[in-house]
């Protein structure tokens, strides 16, 4: 089991390589006009919690950031299904379901973390210094495990590369705003924040920025994120097997 997660997340490495000098300053174009706009534009006076708007936004950006570039590990498998045939190749070597979906769903949360230290470097270019400690590392880790999960499940139910982007515009764009990237969940009306509390997001979202503020988050968030994980990577092994089939 172990060398087939290792085979299918050493070939992700080696795409990774060959593509970063690319896609770090992918990586930094979002944040960075997000920062420009939303932090010294329009919320340059504002204070959230005896916070600066900065500091609140950057935790927001690497909640989001993790849930995207996790997430976009599903690009890669569509590449591997639709054009290069890769998955029919794995199909036939003795990797199980299992490996192969721990191997794609560590390369994702490998490309969110790579894009988070991005991230951070732009924090600090305008003066803000988080508190990255344990708590931090660890919702930013969990909440990358549920979108890499999700998109290892999501890629082998699709037909084709379009289907994909339209689940991302679906999916993922409406959560990356209203899950507490950028402004305060409380903000919404009531029935609305029952339902944005329901997103895996908005508990990542609130544990990172709690934890960058050198506080120890909620324990309900951890779980909810852990077992949503655990619930989409357990889903994930059964797409892969029916894709399979």
């Amino acid at each position: 089991m172990i060398q087939g997660t290792l085979a299918v997340y050493y070939r992700e490495l080696l795409i990774l390589r060959r593509r970063l000098s690319r896609l770090v300053p992918s990586w930094a174009v979002s944040p960075l006009l997000y920062l420009i706009a939303f932090g010294y534009a329009m919320g340059k006076h504002v204070t959230i919690d005896g916070h600066t708007y900065m500091e609140f936004l950057i935790p927001g950006l690497i909640a989001m950031s993790s849930m995207t570039q996790a997430f976009a590990i599903s690009g890669e498998i569509n590449i591997a299904r639709f054009y290069w045939h890769i998955f029919e190749e794995i199909q036939a070597a003795p990797v199980s379901d299992f490996s192969y979906v721990l191997g794609e769903v560590l390369a994702g949360m490998t490309r969110a973390f790579l894009a988070i230290t991005v991230i951070l470097g732009l924090g600090l270019l305008f003066g803000v210094v988080l508190s990255c400690n344990a708590w931090f590392w660890l919702a930013v880790f969990l909440n990358s495990f549920v979108f890499a999960s999700l998109a290892v499940g999501l890629a082998m139910l699709v037909k084709s590369h379009a289907d994909q982007a339209m689940v991302t515009s679906f999916v993922i764009t409406p959560m990356a705003f209203l899950g507490g990237t950028f402004f305060p969940v409380e903000n919404f009306p009531f029935w609305a924040q029952k339902i944005i509390n329901l997103l895996p997001l908005t508990h990542a979202s609130t544990a990172i920025r709690t934890a960058s503020y050198g506080q120890t988050p909620s324990l309900f968030s951890f779980i909810i994120l852990g077992v949503t994980g655990g619930v989409f990577f357990y889903i994930s092994v059964l797409c892969v097997k029916k894709a399979k089939d």
